[in-house]
């Protein structure tokens, strides 16, 4: 092998190794998160009588049923003093790379409005809802893998 070759070849590993174990490292590691449910708003106004968290829609969650992304529990909006909050319960998911939680139109996230990181893969956890989303339109939750655009699962919420 000349050496040419050798030096190719070094410098490919040193590259696809430290991508490869970046990449999959995900899948071997969990995390846990148990967040209550908000209970007055952001601003800790406590003076509004309308405190208590209002069911709006739920759904529940499932993968996509390759047995490796997936993804179960529920996904439940609540209005609360007049905001509006997306909350995982007993949410177990897969964990990967890069995972974002999307309010969309479809599952493939045609059109989507990213609420942020996933927080955890495991646990109760609450994503406050921007003010002008329409709910009738973004009806689905997606947990999403950005770098590779793949869908882990998603929840339909009526």
């Amino acid at each position: 092998m000349s050496m040419v070759k050798k030096i190719t070849l070094i410098l490919v590993a040193l590259i696809v190794i430290p991508v490869g174990i970046y990449t999959i490292s995900p899948f071997f590691t969990n995390t846990v998160i148990d967040e209550a449910l908000p209970t007055i708003a952001a601003n800790g106004d406590q003076s509004s009588l309308d405190v208590f968290p209002m069911e709006l829609a739920s759904g529940m969650f499932a993968g996509v049923g390759d047995g490796v992304h997936d993804v179960s529990g529920d996904a439940k909006i609540f209005e609360i003093d007049g905001i509006n909050y997306l909350r995982f319960e007993n949410f177990a998911a897969a964990n990967g790379p890069d995972l974002h939680v999307y309010l969309a139109t479809d599952e493939k996230a045609t059109e989507f409005v990213d609420l942020g990181v996933l927080k955890a893969n495991n646990g109760n956890q609450n994503y406050e809802l921007p003010e002008e989303i329409d709910l009738e339109k973004y009806d689905k939750v997606l947990v999403w893998c950005q770098m590779f655009s793949v869908l882990f699962g998603s929840a339909e919420i009526q």
